[in-house]
């Protein structure tokens, strides 16, 4: 028998609604991770001064279902295609037909109310895209709290250290953020006195951000000014001694303001419902820009590195030791952006840069010399014949020039003088 399954996407997960063990039973099928979606407090608020708030609310407790983060695997393994981009408002429904926890069929919706689908309501859809937001950041927040506990650096002592004042505030807005989800967690709302604690905490957060990301763009300048060896493989090790700490700073921040984010769309949901979905599109707004602003960092970082590289690979013969030791930290600091790059759903790939063997640099310089000394002796004998004919020219013009300037010698007789008689 076949059955039907409502998704829902906001571009950076899918919603999955239906009869729940059809549900379970298409994810499993797919071998994608989800996480339980309950509609109920978000859409019920939405839905408290609208006309059909008694007519969806049956519906609103029946239905929860299971969010899957939409990446380019997940989509791949539930067979999406194309039919999640969504419409203009960013927001995508789509009903699949499935028959044994396999989809058969994809229709998207045109309007809301065309196919009679709870999802369809206009309120019901702003308050579970409001929780699929929160879902994904909360999901990216995870990712970040296990990327700085596998880079084991902590984050707090990095500030610390710091001497710049907005950095060690920043160490304090950490942990009021970090008290106001743990509340919001066990009461299931933000209070205005939690909200109202975290009063400028976005400005230090986009304050220290600036910050780390002017620190990245400073090694990278660095990096692209040397050219002598020494001086190169000096600052490519300071990169690898300091780049993961500044990525941690900057996994922090987003991190936070991914929080901040969280806990706004539940004071717009308690404030203003019905702003729900544009806030929600404002802050996914916002939160690519600020993706877009550290990926432009981390690729001009990767780009001077590896440049970097580059030449120390061309210097291998003459200084083995500091060039591999640059290929080496340029290998550090990417694999570390990298892995950054990830938790932080930044398209950058980078391969592996190979160090040189001094035998090959050998190698190179012997077959450089051959082909130098054959064109340098191919050039001397073309020097040489060409020098000979021109010389050869040259002296039979100058033989030439010489006789017509020298005076003519009178012609010799036919008969020669008889000598004269000593009687005369």
């Amino acid at each position: 028998m076949s059955s039907e399954i409502e998704l829902f996407s906001d571009g950076d997960g899918v919603a999955i609604f239906g009869d729940p063990k059809e549900v379970e039973r298409f994810l499993s099928g797919a071998g994608v991770a989800s996480k339980e979606l309950t509609l109920g407090r978000s859409v019920g608020t939405a839905l408290k001064s609208g006309s059909g708030a008694a007519q969806a609310g049956s519906q609103i407790a029946a239905h929860s279902g299971r969010w899957v983060q939409l990446t380019e695997e997940s989509a791949k393994a539930l067979k999406l295609g194309n039919a999640m981009k969504g419409s203009s408002t960013g927001v995508s429904r789509a009903v699949a037909t499935t028959s044994k926890g396999k989809i058969t069929k994809i229709l998207e919706f045109t309007k809301p109310g065309s196919v009679g689908s709870m999802l369809t309501n206009p309120a019901v859809l702003a308050g579970a895209a409001g929780i699929m937001a929160q879902l994904a950041m909360e999901q990216t927040m995870e990712e970040i709290t296990q990327y700085l506990a596998v880079i084991d650096e902590k984050v707090d002592d990095i500030l610390r250290a710091q001497k710049d004042a907005a950095l060690a505030e920043m160490v304090g807005v950490g942990m009021i953020l970090d008290d106001a989800m743990i509340k919001r967690q066990h009461v299931g709302s933000v209070s205005a006195t939690t909200w109202s604690n975290l009063h400028g905490a976005a400005q230090k957060i986009a304050t220290t951000q600036a910050y780390a990301l002017r620190r990245l763009d400073a090694l990278a300048e660095k990096m692209e000014k040397k050219r002598d060896i020494a001086e190169l493989a000096k600052v490519t090790q300071e990169a690898s001694e300091t780049v993961n700490e500044w990525l941690a700073v900057l996994a922090r921040c987003f991190q936070m303001q991914d929080g901040l984010a969280v806990l706004e769309l539940d004071r717009v949901l308690d404030s203003d419902p019905h702003d729900l979905d544009r806030h929600r599109e404002a802050i996914q707004i916002g939160r690519r820009r600020r993706r877009d602003l550290i990926a432009t960092s981390t690729q001009c970082l990767l780009e001077r590195i590896d440049a970097a590289a580059g030449v120390a690979n061309t210097k291998v013969l003459l200084h083995p030791i500091k060039a591999n030791a640059i290929v080496h930290s340029a290998n550090k600091v990417g694999g570390g952006v990298s892995e950054f790059n990830s938790k932080l759903g930044i398209g950058q790939s980078r391969a592996e840069i190979e160090p040189k063997p001094w035998r090959e640099a050998v190698g190179d310089a012997k077959n450089t010399v051959v082909n130098t000394a054959g064109a340098g002796a191919s050039a001397t004998a073309r020097f040489g014949a060409g020098t000979y004919a021109h010389a050869k020219v040259a002296g039979d013009e100058l033989t030439q020039r010489i006789r017509a300037r020298l005076p003519q010698r009178q012609a010799p007789l036919d008969t020669e003088a008889e000598p004269e008689s000593d009687d005369r």
